[in-house]
C-alpha cells in the first residue's frame, strides 16, 4: 500500500487564513492513524497533498477537522483518520495543519 505521510502541525490565529505566516505547534502527536488510500484513487492513479484544519481540545482529542485543500477523491480519507489522532494533553485548545501526501507509488 503506498501512501507516504508527512504531518505538518502549525498554530493559526483564530482568523485562519491560508498563506498566513504560521509557526509550529509544541504539541505531541500521542497516536495517529493512517488514512487509507482510496480505491478510486488508486486505479485513477490519483495522488496529491490533503490539507486539513483540526481542532484539539485540552485533553487530546481532535474536536473538529475541516478540508482547507486537496483533491475530493482523497478528503474523506484524509478526515477520517485525522478524526482518530490523540494529542497530548494542553492547557488550552490548539488549533492547526495536518497534511497527509498521497502517492501510490510510494
Amino acid at each position: 500500500m503506498g501512501l507516504s505521510l508527512i504531518m505538518a502541525l502549525s498554530t493559526v490565529g483564530s482568523s485562519f487564513a491560508l498563506g498566513q505566516d504560521q509557526q509550529e505547534i509544541t504539541r505531541k502527536v500521542k497516536s495517529r492513524v493512517s488514512p487509507l488510500y482510496p480505491e478510486l484513487a488508486r486505479r485513477m492513479n490519483i495522488t496529491g497533498v490533503v490539507k486539513v484544519q483540526v481542532t484539539v481540545d485540552k485533553n487530546g482529542t481532535v474536536k473538529n477537522s475541516k478540508l482547507v485543500g486537496g483533491h475530493p477523491i482523497l478528503a474523506n480519507s484524509a478526515l477520517d483518520a485525522v478524526r482518530k489522532w490523540r494529542f497530548e494533553s494542553a492547557t488550552e485548545e490548539t488549533t492547526g495543519i495536518v497534511e497527509f501526501h498521497f502517492d501510490p507509488t510510494q
